[in-house]
């Protein structure tokens, strides 16, 4: 029976490591001894993960404990891989990883990739990382393979064994133990690629392609908004036609979508070609959280309200509903410039850790009952919590004839203008 190592504990390797310890000895290494600790008592922080699923993993050694990752035929790395504020890759969880892997893995193992890279960065990046550090020669004395990550955080249906996962290897027979490996957990299948370039860029690709749709529905926001018209309304009537493909304006943040083409274009520019599609849906998207945060000064001000000093209720910080992932969260960024008009801004978020809101942000999480009865309220975040709110629970929260922004559009425009408010929708 397989001994399976992952390394890093964290959104995506965390399932892998409960669904693979149900069935296998698991090493769950992670540099984390706060994390360690919490999931050997069967906890996980994020909520993604039940006490009874923890429990479930019963093969399954939690350990910051590198050395142990020795007995492993397997070894999964699945770090973070983010950007860098120049928006280049930021390798060194990845590179971090692949040392740690390297000094410890014994002769014969297959290490699989899953974190998210541009094509080619498996064999080019981490490959030369774990033989300088095993001493051993890569196709010989050990193999690699890569499957990328499809972990989608707050979704219970899409989970790790429902979705197919794209599996590649360094060479036919790799390929198939890998293949086999992952079919044993995933309900789904696996699709098989014919090099580990090709998974790479499949990964890649994914979440480009959402990015490019998401950003051509904010710039049609955009327009629609200068001509007076509701996006909203013009969508539904595009989507009566059968091949409409139903995506919605929104903030983009997060560790995948807003981080992936980034990977994609750096390596364009590695091979001589500078990307233009990608990267302006890059700018439109990431210029979103500063239009709405504008459009929400504006609409206090065609409201009669007095802009500095005024004081507007955020609901929802994290990147996306019903997770309490904060990395890459567009709302920071709009509150950021709210304040930069001198707004009293107060934000209530009813997942996001507080003690990590103020560590990432310097944002003060408010509690329900605390939040003032302020001049605007911004629903930023489509919580089912907020969404589940009684209209007379948000009526307490914002000023007759203050501003409702709806970034979402998940609110009943026509019962909020009959409350006596001002409303606007992305």
């Amino acid at each position: 029976m397989y001994v399976i190592g992952i390394v890093g504990l964290g959104y995506v390797g965390l399932p892998l490591a409960v669904e693979f310890g149900k069935r296998y000895r698991t090493i769950g290494f992670d540099v984390s001894a706060e994390k360690v600790a919490r999931y050997r008592d069967f906890v996980d922080p994020s909520g993604e993960l039940s006490q009874s699923e923890m429990r479930a993993s019963d093969q399954l050694v939690p350990t910051c404990d590198a050395t142990l990752l020795a007995e492993a035929d397997f070894i999964i790395i699945a770090v973070p891989t983010p950007v860098d504020i120049a928006h280049n890759p930021d390798f060194r969880h990845l590179v971090g990883a692949s040392e740690t892997v390297g000094k410890h893995m014994r002769r014969g193992a297959i290490v699989i990739f899953e974190s998210t890279v541009y094509p080619g960065a498996t064999e080019e990046v981490c490959v030369p990382i774990l033989e300088k550090h095993s001493g051993m020669l890569w196709k010989r004395d050990f193999h690699v393979g890569y499957s990328p990550e499809r972990i989608n955080p707050g979704d219970k249906e899409h989970t790790l064994t429902s979705i197919l996962k794209v599996v590649s290897g360094d060479d036919a027979e790799t390929l198939e133990r890998i293949a086999a490996l992952y079919e044993s957990i995933i309900k789904a299948g696996v699709y098989r690629t014919s090099s580990i370039k090709v998974a790479e860029a499949a990964k890649v690709i994914e979440n480009t392609q959402r990015d490019l749709n998401i950003a051509l529905m904010n710039e049609l926001a955009i327009i629609f908004d200068m001509i007076g018209i509701d996006t909203l309304e013009v969508l539904k009537a595009a989507g009566t036609k059968w091949n409409f493909m139903p995506f919605r304006p929104g903030l983009v943040g997060g560790h995948c979508i807003g981080v992936d083409p980034y990977y994609l274009t750096h390596k364009a520019d590695m091979i001589g070609y500078h990307p233009q599609v990608i990267l302006a849906a890059r700018r439109i998207n990431d210029g979103m959280a500063k239009f709405v945060a504008e459009k929400t000064v504006k609409e206090i001000i065609k409201a009669g309200i007095h802009v500095k000093g005024c004081k507007v209720n955020v609901l929802g910080l994290t990147f996306k509903e019903n997770c309490p992932d904060l990395r890459n969260s567009k709302v920071a960024d709009m509150i950021v410039e709210l304040q930069s008009y001198g707004v009293e801004v107060h934000v209530f978020d009813p997942i996001a850790s507080a003690a990590d809101a103020l560590h990432e942000y310097g944002v003060h999480l408010s509690q329900w009952d605390a939040l003032p009865r302020a001049d605007a309220l911004i629903a930023a975040v489509s919580h089912a919590d907020l969404i589940a709110r009684p209209l007379s629970d948000l009526l307490e929260k914002v000023a007759f004839g203050g501003c409702f922004i709806d970034v979402k559009s998940r609110f009943d425009r026509a019962e909020l203008e009959a409350a006596g408010l001002v409303v606007w929708r992305l």
